[in-house]
């Protein structure tokens, strides 16, 4: 049995990852279907157009026993005890055309992009020292089945590629 999280910036493709990994004998639930579960919704945040999550009091209360091999996907899933991360990545100037599509507001598509351009949720991982493996993708100009197909390979093959920091410098560009 394995937890995994699929976790990355909003828009980078997660949930569309996600659904097609649903196919591969994956249990697949979301961080947001997880705090309602748990009771760890927060207000409405105007700013951010979104649900607060108390992402430490469902990572404390967060329960895997039960679980078989799962998937659990959104932004904060990393945070969460899982046994392998993946972290999705996209170009910061495809991610900003992908919030506008979603109808985002000006200042969080900017700042998502600007999460995006300094690996953000690297930050997060190397200052909570995770240890777990961890495969970074860029979903800039793959596929989804071509994705599903190194994640599934990743998976099977004992999490073999690991990352113990970012690859993609999107500064670097």
């Amino acid at each position: 049995m394995s937890i995994i999280a699929i976790t990355g910036t909003p828009g980078v493709g997660k949930t569309t990852i996600v659904k097609s990994l649903s196919d591969a004998n994956f249990t697949i639930i979301s961080v947001k279907d997880l705090a309602k579960q748990y009771g760890c919704e927060g207000d409405f945040d105007e700013a951010t157009q979104s649900m607060d999550i108390d992402i430490h009091r469902l990572a404390e209360q967060f329960e895997t026993d039960a679980l078989g091999d799962t998937i659990v996907d959104g932004h904060l899933s990393h945070l969460l005890d899982v046994d392998a991360i993946i972290i999705l990545r996209c170009n910061p100037t495809l991610l900003k055309e992908r919030l506008a599509k979603r109808g985002y507001s000006e200042q969080k598509i900017t700042a998502n992009v600007e999460w995006e351009m300094i690996a953000g949720t690297w930050s997060e991982i190397i200052e909570f020292e995770l240890d777990q493996p961890i495969l970074e993708l860029d979903t800039t100009n793959c596929e989804p089945e071509e994705l599903c197909e190194v994640i599934t390979h990743w998976i099977n093959d004992g999490y073999s590629q690991q990352s113990t920091h970012a690859r993609i410098d999107w500064l670097a560009e």
